[in-house]
């Protein structure tokens, strides 16, 4: 199974994920914001898809990409998740620091 973080965190499919966020684009639509090769793009969306992230669909010659709603509102929760985590980690950690050296010494000079 795929790290929808870690899948979404690399800059060009970042990118991706930004550009199509205004709405369906083509791969040639794409490409255009890139210097790295469309083979390149391509298999950045394929990963994409893969991942959940985005859909494909296809009319005659061209192939159309765009956001997959569900994907994002999932890549959304993990990211929210992550941080949450990260931040109680944080104040835990902040918390035992501070009862560990006891009160905060004031500035020599000030009156408490």
């Amino acid at each position: 199974m795929l790290d929808l973080l870690e899948v979404a965190s690399e800059p060009a499919r970042r990118r991706l994920v930004q550009l199509l966020g205004s709405g369906e684009r083509t791969v040639t639509e794409l490409d255009a914001n890139f210097t790295v090769s469309r083979s390149a793009i391509s298999q950045h969306l394929l990963l994409l898809i893969d991942a959940g992230l985005l859909h494909a669909r296809k009319d005659g010659r061209s192939r159309y990409y765009s956001l997959d709603p569900a994907g994002i509102t999932k890549l959304k929760a993990l990211r929210d998740s992550f941080w949450n985590t990260e931040l109680d980690l944080l104040v835990a950690e902040a918390t035992e620091l501070a009862s560990f050296n006891g009160p905060a010494h004031q500035p020599p000079g000030e009156k408490p």
